[in-house]
């Protein structure tokens, strides 16, 4: 098979009522299967993403189910976007208890020397520089309250090296190296910072990378598991590191990705 039918996993427990928590490329994929199952979790969830028309959107069919969301507009290049987002988030419901990072772009699949200088800015920008600024801002608010969890989206590419893959693989890398030094940082002010790494995942990105049928089922023949994950299977893997059941966990990597890092 190619995709995970995320359908038996609709139960929920309330594992995050009462808590706020900020998403950051929230208006599809794993982003978006995030800020729904969170405030399914009975979280006050906080949509951040460019596309605003989206996330509007969701956050509306959230509300009608009587779950509680928001939406703002959000760059996370932007330090002021970024600021403005978080300040948001505290004016609308009251403080910041976790946040999930998980803006990002796709690389340039090419040898190294014949990547230009423009791609290495605007995938750096997003993938690194982006999730720097979040955290900047989410951790000085966490920091006022008490404390909280952050969860930053990584790849498989960003602990397993592949052909093509410098830029990616590199801001991947990087946001697994920040996460770790972060959680240090933080660990006895009550700031828990961990890294998913996923795997092939069903997304715009993915489906952008892998064009056509064929190709996708390759991908998932290449998988231990046979299959390209659904965006909710990253999205649980995300809220069982924001909840207290991990609350002894921190600096660690969480490798989605159906046993391909496994050898």
């Amino acid at each position: 098979m190619t995709y995970n039918n995320p359908a038996a996993l609709t139960e929920t427990f309330g594992r995050l009522k009462g808590k706020t928590i900020f998403v950051t490329g929230a208006s599809s994929g794993i982003g978006e299967a995030a800020v729904r199952l969170f405030a399914r979790e009975g979280a006050k969830v906080v949509a951040a993403a460019r596309r605003i028309e989206r996330i509007n959107s969701m956050v509306g069919e959230l509300e009608q189910d009587g779950l509680n969301a928001a939406a703002v507009e959000c760059d996370v290049t932007d330090e002021k976007s970024v600021a403005q987002a978080i300040a948001f988030a505290i004016d609308h419901f009251g403080r910041l208890d976790g946040a999930f990072n998980n803006a990002g772009v796709g690389g340039v699949w090419k040898p190294l020397h014949e990547l230009d200088a423009q791609d290495y800015e605007r995938i750096f920008e997003t993938n690194l520089k982006g999730a720097f600024l979040s955290m900047k801002h989410e951790i000085a608010s966490m920091l006022k309250t008490g404390g909280g969890a952050i969860v930053n989206t990584s790849s498989i590419g960003g602990i397993v090296g592949a052909p093509g893959n410098s830029f990616y693989g590199s801001t991947k890398w990087g946001l697994v190296g920040m996460t770790k030094c972060a959680a240090l940082d933080y660990a006895r002010r009550g700031i828990r910072v961990n890294v998913i790494a996923p795997g092939p995942t069903h997304s715009e990105m993915f489906d952008r990378w892998m064009a056509t049928e064929e190709a996708r089922e390759g991908m998932a023949d290449m998988m231990p598991m046979n299959y390209i994950a659904h965006p909710d299977d990253m999205a649980r893997a995300a809220l069982f590191l924001l909840t207290d059941d991990a609350r002894w966990t921190t600096g660690t990597v969480l490798a989605c990705d159906g046993g391909a890092s496994a050898d």
